[in-house]
């Protein structure tokens, strides 16, 4: 089978005789709107977004996070968010989509599943402009305004989808936005369906009715309580499904609806003094107890593929490959790894 063709048979409950390998059935691919967004992300350094805010990336940490010190922060004020929140540019000139066009063609789309990666989403656009006290603050005393700012940033991610789909014509899409803790969602299902579920039925819904076949959707946090509100947003792949959300029992629950991608926590094993035994014997384990090739795709929880630390992706890449071959060794390395054009390592 393809990659392409395993995933779907994972996600379907038809018959399979080996895991989904972590990423590997899907092609991620930068747009330049959402670099321009994101802005220039430089491990080691700060900057300024496309919505204003300053961010941080510092050295051996898994992703860039925002600095919403009072001196920096782009909204102080929600009922007047008007004043200071401006939509990032969308359209962009042919010549800036010509390497994401050019990437895309370059890829065998009867093999791999083709991906823009969108980053942030809506709830962490939100933290991100005015801090994660405030933002859970407004939520409680500020609704009205929390509402018409949800209604501006899903315009802009509807722009935003317009002109990749037109360029790229995607068949998956793999979007980040972190729900919750190691132990919790950060609001409630109830409070989650009255703000965060609306907007994704538009984003995703637009994205499927426009091509889009596979939705990924990226949180490595708690969010088991958020599962039957994921579905209703049309999420296949919950990717980044840390293990504390007793995986087993999800597919048990909700396999066929929608299936989950991780359960190898980058916390446990991505260190500095990671060896090949402790990897092996974790990603052995998780495999083990959750014990179904279908609607469950092993793989560690960062969102994409790859490691803080080098080599602990590829080596968790070779002990399935392991798994799925039946042997209890793992082969010599095998650089053989489908990985994204990220422009983090620009």
């Amino acid at each position: 089978m393809t990659p392409k063709e395993k995933v779907l048979a994972c996600i379907k409950g038809e018959p399979l005789k080996e895991y989904v390998n972590q990423f590997e059935y899907l092609k991620l691919v930068f747009d330049p709107a959402t670099l321009f967004a994101m802005g220039q992300v430089q491990k080691g350094g700060t900057w300024l977004n496309g919505w204003g805010v300053r961010m941080l990336f510092p050295e051996y940490v898994p992703g860039m996070f925002p600095d919403t010190s009072e001196e920096y922060v782009v909204i102080k004020d929600i009922t007047k968010w008007k004043e200071t929140v401006h939509m990032p540019r969308t359209e962009f000139t042919e010549e800036e989509w010509a390497p994401a066009v050019e990437m895309v063609n370059a890829i065998d789309r009867e093999q791999y599943f083709v991906a823009p990666f969108i980053a942030p989403g809506i709830f962490e656009k939100l933290h991100y402009l005015m801090g994660m006290e405030e933002c859970m603050i407004n939520f409680y005393d500020e609704p009205e305004a929390m509402h018409e700012l949800i209604d501006y940033l899903v315009e802009y991610e509807l722009k935003l989808a317009r002109e990749v789909i037109d360029h790229i014509h995607p068949d998956a899409l793999f979007h980040h936005d972190d729900w919750g803790s190691q132990k919790s969602s950060f609001i409630s299902p109830e409070m989650f369906d009255e703000f965060i579920l609306p907007a994704y039925e538009k984003i995703y819904g637009y994205w499927k009715a426009n091509g889009v076949q596979l939705l990924i959707h990226h949180s490595d946090s708690y969010g088991a309580n958020l599962v039957p509100s994921m579905i209703k947003m049309g999420i296949d792949i919950w990717q980044g499904c840390m293990y504390g959300n007793n995986i087993p029992e999800l597919v048990k629950t909700y396999g066929g609806q929608i299936s989950f991608q991780g359960g190898i926590d980058n916390g446990k094993v991505d260190r500095p003094d990671w060896t090949k035994e402790e990897l092996e014997e974790e990603v052995r384990k998780v495999i083990r107890e959750v014990d179904s090739r279908n609607y469950f795709i092993p793989a560690t929880v960062m969102g994409e593929p790859g490691s803080v630390f080098p080599g602990v992706y590829d080596y968790i890449t070779d002990v399935i490959r392991a798994v799925n071959s039946g042997s209890k060794v793992v082969a010599e390395e095998n650089k053989d790894v489908t990985k994204p054009m990220t422009h983090f390592e620009k």
